[in-house]
């Protein structure tokens, strides 16, 4: 396949991926294509390599009801969805620069030898404290943490868009009361991981609605 080819076939991927209000129910998506979505999500870029995420796959019908119930975002999605995804971030606890999970990512996951692991913790702590001021509070470093599940987020619903499964993003929840289920659940560690964002996956009910945007030049400037 040429370049011009792969191009267009993302492009009509792009124009068909909307936020899809309504899923089929009775459609699924096939295991094997829902692992590649997946999969393009745990390759996905975070600021220093520190991967603070973790995606949870809502499969128990039991739980997706109580985040029904919780979430009014979900409602109307999250029950007819094949595959729902809550997306958490890790909490200052572990996002810290002397926190222990970044010296196991540097040096148990990433490899690094100790000089090299200790100066990019020593480069973390410097963009931490200086260049983005995040130790102001808490909520500012999981911010920085809750950026970086975006970008994961976006790799799943463009890779779901190229293999036609359809997708929605979901803010629409009140953090402290998910944070509450979560917790009630076992599911946030201890308080490593807070909620960051939710998406649903599947097929829509319905035909593709017409896309609308500002225009490129409104959008795009070159400086």
């Amino acid at each position: 396949m040429n370049k011009d080819s792969i191009k267009k076939d993302i492009i009509e991927a792009m124009h068909m991926r909307h936020a899809t209000k309504k899923f089929d129910p009775t459609k699924k998506i096939e295991e094997e294509d829902f692992r590649f979505i997946l999969e393009t999500g745990h390759l996905s870029p975070s600021s220093f390599g520190v991967e603070p995420w973790r995606f949870l796959v809502v499969q128990s019908p039991a739980l997706r009801e109580k985040i029904k119930d919780t979430s009014w975002g979900a409602r109307g999605k999250i029950m007819d969805a094949s595959h729902f995804v809550i997306f958490l971030a890790r909490t200052a606890k572990d996002t810290k620069y002397d926190a222990a999970y970044l010296a196991d990512q540097l040096k148990q996951v990433q490899k690094l030898p100790d000089d090299r692991a200790q100066g990019l913790l020593s480069m973390i702590e410097q963009f931490q404290k200086e260049d983005f001021d995040l130790l102001v509070d808490d909520r500012r470093m999981f911010d920085w943490a809750s950026k970086q599940t975006y970008i994961a987020l976006a790799n799943m619903m463009t890779a779901a868009a190229q293999i036609g499964v359809d997708s929605c993003p979901i803010e629409g929840f009140p953090i402290k009361e998910m944070n509450d289920l979560l917790r009630e659940e076992g599911l946030l560690e201890d308080d490593s991981f807070s909620i960051s964002v939710m998406a649903a996956f599947g097929y829509r009910e319905g035909d593709v609605p017409t896309k609308s945007r500002r225009s490129f030049d409104d959008v795009v400037k070159f400086v």
